[in-house]
């Protein structure tokens, strides 16, 4: 078995001191740049790996980041979009040296009693809070501890000075609506996510805005409120149905293929009878028949870039806050009557 490599050593092959080695490890700014790369050209030559518990000691941190996925949140399972986020979330936290623990509530009392552990402990060096409704307890409670956070998400309720990533979900459903109004449909439809939910209103805000911008009525009977489920996009279709829409604009995939579902079962065809975008991208939209148009967000790097935000706040401290958003890209597919072959 081949010798461990101590920081000394290592420093003695780069010609730089031991504590220069222990700077470059742990990241910290004050070393020179040829400086670091000639410690880092020797890690790797070597295949020197810091001894955890020395490196979290050294730098008062455990290596541990949470993600924290609220009580409201009661689709984590069987919604793709949260395994695609935690997918891109524990990518990074494997890539950066991190360890990654999951905090789930299903209950009131369980959020009431683990919320104020997770915020003053210091087994974690910082949390991603998935963003659910206004009104949660959450985020106030981290306001108030020293621990590190990152929004995933916005809420309403969050003031100025809070960090957050997000995608620009305004912009991406004007572009959906305004796909479809260029179609030639009028009589769009729109079922929203939660109420109290940021991207559900500001879905709902981009489809309004698009009505507005090309001289389309506002019917509030053509808009019913979901909850990102694909069971409350079927029930919305027999809200929607007697008010004769040609199209409908759906807040999430999950949604827009309970949509499809129920028009199907109505005996409607989509998108010849009533053409349908969702929100999202999940694979399921791809695979569905018809294939169903969308709105593409970048969920695998948007659960990266929650780690790499979260760990420069970690190192750098919260002010400036770090706010963020990406861009959406409508994917054009069959649902809407625009690619079909």
């Amino acid at each position: 078995m081949a010798k461990k490599l101590t920081l000394e050593e290592i420093g003695k092959l780069a010609g730089v001191s031991r504590s220069t080695v222990s700077r470059v490890v742990n990241g910290q700014p004050d070393v020179k740049e040829e400086v670091r790369e000639r410690v880092l050209e020797v890690i790797r030559e070597t295949g020197f790996v810091p001894n955890p518990a020395a490196r979290s000691l050294a730098a008062q941190r455990s290596g541990i980041l949470g993600l924290v996925i609220p009580r409201s949140v009661a689709t984590f399972f069987g919604d793709p979009y949260f395994s695609r986020l935690t997918q891109g979330i524990t990518q990074a936290c494997n890539e950066q040296g991190y360890m990654l623990s999951l905090f789930l509530f299903n209950t009131k009392k369980d959020e009431e009693m683990l919320l104020p552990r997770i915020a003053q402990h210091s087994f974690l060096d910082g949390v991603i809070v998935q963003a659910t409704t206004d009104g949660d307890p959450i985020i106030p409670q981290l306001q108030k501890s020293a621990m590190p956070f990152l929004v995933a998400g916005r809420l309403n309720q969050m003031d100025d000075d809070v960090s957050y990533i997000d995608v620009d979900n305004l912009s991406g459903a004007y572009n959906a609506v305004e796909h479809l109004i260029k179609l030639g449909h009028e009589r769009i439809a729109h079922v929203s996510g939660r109420l109290g939910n940021r991207p559900a209103a500001d879905r709902k805000l981009g489809y309004e805005q698009a009505l507005r911008d090309h001289h389309l009525p506002l019917d509030e009977n053509l808009i019913v409120n979901g909850d990102f489920s694909e069971e409350g996009g079927y029930a919305s279709v027999q809200d929607l149905l007697p008010h004769k829409p040609d199209a409908i604009f759906v807040a999430s995939d999950m949604m827009a293929l309970g949509v499809v579902h129920a028009l199907k079962e109505a005996g409607l065809l989509v998108p010849s009878d009533i053409a349908v975008i969702g929100f999202d991208d999940l694979l399921p939209a791809r695979q569905s028949t018809p294939k169903l148009t969308t709105v593409k967000q970048p969920i695998l790097r948007f659960g990266v870039s929650a780690v790499e935000v979260l760990i420069d706040i970690i190192e750098k401290g919260s002010i400036p806050p770090r706010q963020t958003l990406y861009d959406t890209e409508l994917i054009i597919r069959d649902s809407c009557g625009a690619s079909l072959s």
